[in-house]
């Protein structure tokens, strides 16, 4: 029987499961594998990172953009340390992705050696399996047991591996069953009684909308479908925005701090809720606890988690929903349907009055306009942690076969970067947009070396106002404090993107935004083009106060209309608006709540 390098041997599982490429950067523990990556120079692209944790945000990044599992690696000691952010992020977003990492040889374990410590129970509570390799033949099974426990539970999995254990010669025996693992899913239809319950409950609503999730990712005509059929405002998660195309007219938007006005407007209007495939924790502070819930879910310890249920279903979102299609009754457009669809217009109308606009520094949207027109049908977004997922959510109009990833649940600052290089790796012919604002840049800028390394085709957007945006607005509008950390030294970017051996360019108008994009698109090879920025602060969908003359003048939103206005408007009485459809009488008022400035983190 042939002998191969146990490295070598677990390169060719990664193969054999159709994974042609790895992140990472190098280190005395790892120079084993690294031998088996000189080895396997041809087959398997190595993208050498200039961090540890940008390798695994990559990977982390990879699955969210394509569906397919990430691999990354770190060295003893530092280098394991390193990757623990891509891993939570991983973790927190429910993403199958396989970290290795370096161990020092065996014989040097346990004995307050060089950079070693133990791995494994650093591992533990952020793994979905976590084992490390204790004999060389094991290797190949152990990583082809990683890749499936990530895929199956979907979570990071980390494989650690002693440095001797690589160099060791085992039998080239092991063979992955990669077929057996590619059937596709088939999750249960909902039961009739389950169905006839949902057509019920609808039937009975007078405001009825739909809150969907990720778990209805590749099912957007059905969403489409049902709302049309029962005229029902479409609201979604943050991560699900491009589920339904952003040119739906039902599709309202997600909810929340980065939502647009028209859906936190309506959330709490609504009497009935379709929910489906969705656990945004945020969830908790959305819609009147006394709504009437359908949840469909395929994971029964997502039912009820967010929201009491009345009709809970556990099946496939998109059978479910099409069943209740097909069982029930056309409605009418409802009181509610009719302000939202008004109110998003007279939002869009707003948003777009400012498209032209000569203020300085810029504004968002000018800047968002050119993205829009320009950005291909296929475009990949990697969106960083900040202000850029307010501006990202409300202003790009996603369409076709155009995809993006951001750190959702996990929400860490320099994720746009080592997205970018997993989109530009995995699909090298399409065109890569990272938007970051100046504090997430500058948290993974380092990366710029590794797209000149590579020539990847990425656009670096830096939206630089010299603050930390996000922080900012909380410091000001939620614990109403002096503000503190949040400054941003001025930078100029494209300077040290130059230095970088990226092209760099510095902009201020939409002009000069406009002209650099049509380069980029002429050109091979990674662009950094730093805007700079205005430091006026979104919207705030959280104040959200168009009575107040003072909130009006401070966002310039003279041409927006309260809900208020669109309610009287189109008949949404006073208990329906209140979100409690069949109140019989009126709630004693509850204490208003204090902000929480202790837990650091945005009611939504």
């Amino acid at each position: 029987m042939a002998k191969i390098n146990g490295a070598n041997a677990m390169l060719q599982v990664l193969l054999d499961w159709h994974i042609d490429h790895i992140y990472g950067f190098p280190g005395g523990s790892f120079d084993s594998t690294m031998n088996a990556i000189h080895d396997f120079k041809g087959k398997l692209k190595y993208i050498e990172v200039r961090h540890e944790e940008a390798g695994a945000l990559a990977a982390s990044a990879e699955y969210k953009l394509t569906g397919k599992l990430g691999v990354c690696f770190g060295s003893a000691g530092p280098g394991a340390v390193h990757l623990m952010n891509g891993l939570y992020d991983a973790k927190y977003d429910k993403v199958p992705m396989v970290a290795i990492v370096a161990n020092v040889p065996t014989s040097r374990q346990d004995m307050d050696f060089f950079q070693a410590f133990d791995e494994k129970p650093w591992f533990d509570p952020v793994a979905v399996w976590n084992h490390q390799v204790k004999r060389a033949e094991q290797i190949p099974s152990m990583m082809d047991e990683a890749i499936r426990q990530a895929y199956a539970k979907k979570g990071p999995a980390v494989l650690i591996l002693p440095k001797d254990f690589g160099w060791d010669k085992i039998s080239d025996s092991y063979r992955v069953n990669y077929n057996a693992m590619q059937a596709v899913p088939n999750y249960a239809a909902p039961k009739k009684e389950e169905v006839e319950a949902a057509v019920k409950l609808l039937e009975e609503a007078k405001n009825p909308v739909v809150y969907f999730g990720l778990g209805m990712k590749g099912h957007g005509d059905v969403l489409e479908k049902f709302a049309e059929k029962f005229k029902t405002p479409l609201m979604s998660s943050v991560m699900a925005k491009g589920v339904v195309e952003d040119r739906c007219p039902a599709y309202m938007g997600s909810i929340g701090r980065v939502a647009p006005k028209p859906s936190d407007d309506i959330q709490t209007h609504a009497d009935a809720v379709i929910w489906v495939g969705n656990d945004s924790p945020f969830s908790l502070f959305f819609f009147d606890p006394k709504a009437k819930v359908v949840q469909i879910d395929v994971d029964s310890e997502k039912l009820g988690k967010r929201h009491a249920v009345d009709v809970p279903i556990l099946a496939d979102g998109a059978k479910t929903l099409q069943a209740i299609i097909d069982a029930g009754q056309p409605r009418e457009e409802s009181p509610l349907y009719k302000a939202a669809i008004a109110d998003r217009e007279n939002w869009e109308e707003w948003e777009h009055s400012f498209d032209n606009s000569d203020e300085m520094p810029i504004r968002r949207e000018p800047i968002f306009d050119i993205i829009n027109k320009y950005a291909a049908d296929d475009a990949q977004f990697a969106i960083d942690v900040g202000n850029i997922n307010i501006d990202f959510q409300r202003l790009v109009n996603l369409h076709d076969q155009q995809t993006w990833a951001t750190s959702g649940l996990y929400a860490t600052m320099g994720f746009g970067s080592p997205a970018a290089l997993a989109a530009a790796t995995v699909h090298p012919e399409r065109e890569v947009w990272n938007l970051s604002g100046d504090g997430g840049f500058a948290m993974m800028s380092q990366e710029l070396l590794t797209e000149a390394r590579y020539n990847m085709h990425i656009l670096n957007v830096v939206f630089t106002n010299d603050t930390l945006g996000f922080i900012e607005a909380e410091q000001v509008d939620e614990s109403h404090q002096p503000l503190s950390g949040v400054i941003m030294p001025n930078n100029e970017w494209a300077q040290v993107a130059e230095g970088m051996n990226v092209k760099g360019v510095t902009v201020r108008t939409k002009k000069e935004f406009e002209d650099a994009v049509k380069e980029f698109k002429q050109m091979d090879g990674p662009m950094l083009i730093d805007i700079k920025f205005t430091h006026d602060m979104p919207y705030s969908t959280e104040l959200n106060t168009l009575d107040d003359p003072e909130f009006v003048k401070k966002y310039q939103a003279e041409g927006l209309k309260p809900f208020s206005y669109f309610a009287e408007k189109y008949g949404l009485v006073e208990d329906t608006a209140s979100g409690a459809s069949e109140a019989e009488e009126e709630p004693e008022p509850e204490p208003e709540e204090e902000p929480d400035t202790t837990s650091g983190a945005s009611a939504h």
